[in-house]
Formats: C-alpha cells, structure tokens, sequence
C-alpha cells in the first residue's frame, strides 16, 4: 500500500472513530450509568458494562452489514436516514448542552438496563446507526470498510473503558468536570448533526429526491 492510500485510510479511520465516539458519547453516558446501576456492586457495574457495549456493537454492525438492505425492503433511502438520524441526534445534543442528560430513571430494573437504554438507544441510537451505514456506504474499497470497522470497535472499545471506570471518573471529574465535558460533547453532537442533515440536502440538491 502506498503512502497517499495509507494517509487517506487513516483519515477514515480517524473521522469515524471521533464522530463515532462523540455520538457514543460515553462521558455523558457516566452519570446515567452510574444512577441507572446505583443498587449494584462492583461486579454488576462490569457486567452491566459489557453488556450494554456487547448489545450496542450488535445493534450497529448489525445496520453496518445489512442496513442498506434493510433499508432497501422498506423504501426508505440512506439520506432519509441521515436527516432522522441528525435531527434526532440534534435533540440529544441540546439535551447534553443543558445537562439534561443524567435524569433518573427510578423504575428502571437493574438486570434490564444494560438492554434499553443504556445499550439502545443511549448508545446505539439513530444517530449511530446513520453514521455508521453513511460511512460503510462511502467505503469503497476493502481496506476502506476495515478503517471504518476498526474506528466502531475503537470506539466501543473506548465507550466500554468509560463506562468501565465510571466510579473512578466520577469521582475525579466530579460534577461540574462532568458537566462541561457533557456540554462539550453536545457542541460536537449538534455539529454532526448540522452535517449529515446537510450532506443529505446536498445529495439531494445534486441528484434529485429518490
């Protein structure tokens, strides 16, 4: 592999391991995580841990393999989902840049909350699902989808180490560390979503509504 192909996989790989790991947003994830398990011990918080990241890289390599078809079944085309995706990601976003992202769940049980909603939809959302199908279907060549896979299982390797370490983190950063990450990270959601909303526009713009 040349030096010019080996720079351009890298920049794939690095543009979809950071909007990835934003929409993830696993920080913003620690302060729900750690209500959400405040009855368990130790060892449930790992598992529960394991198993939200577990469901969440289901869930998406689920719609990164077979997405396209799926969407093709159902008549809906991959702009389309772009637009849902951002604007839904955009709601998150704002939600993030009020802090409103930690409210409790004081019905939730402890063994399902890996499942919903800490794997879907906190983790693998709509937003994730658009992003990860658009960049699979910009990849075109093999090396071009192994970039993009091993930035989703970066990510979720990453997102999986913060909800991990979520104690640890909260005790460090505590909560006003906690709040600014979290608003940050809502700065960069709603700039994604500002983004696929526009990439789709623009597609359609160029090659007419299909």
């Amino acid at each position: 592999m040349s030096l010019a192909g080996l720079t351009a996989y890298s920049a794939i790989f690095v543009q979809a391991f950071v909007t990835l790991l934003v929409i993830f947003d696993p920080l913003a994830a620690v302060p729900v995580f750690l209500t959400l398990t405040r009855n368990q011990n130790s060892a449930g918080r790992r598992r529960t841990a394991r198993v939200s990241v577990l469901v969440a890289a289901g869930i998406v390599f689920l719609f990164a393999i077979a997405g396209n078809r799926l969407l093709d079944a159902l008549g809906i085309s991959l702009q389309a989902l772009q637009v849902a995706g951002g604007a839904l990601l955009a709601l998150i976003a704002l939600d993030l840049l009020k802090a409103d992202c930690a409210r409790e769940r004081s019905n939730a049980e402890s063994g399902a909350v890996a499942f919903v909603p800490l794997g879907t939809p906190l983790l693998a959302g709509p937003g994730a699902i658009a992003a990860v199908m658009l960049y699979m279907e910009k990849a075109d060549s093999a090396a071009a989808v192994a970039a993009v896979v091993l930035a989703l299982a970066a990510a979720l390797i990453l997102t999986w180490m913060t909800l991990r370490f979520s104690s640890l983190i909260g005790r460090v950063l505590k909560d006003n560390g906690l709040n600014l990450v979290t608003r940050i990270m809502g700065l960069l959601g709603a700039a994604i979503a500002v983004q696929l909303v526009a990439s789709a526009v623009q597609h359609w713009t160029r090659w007419g509504v299909t």
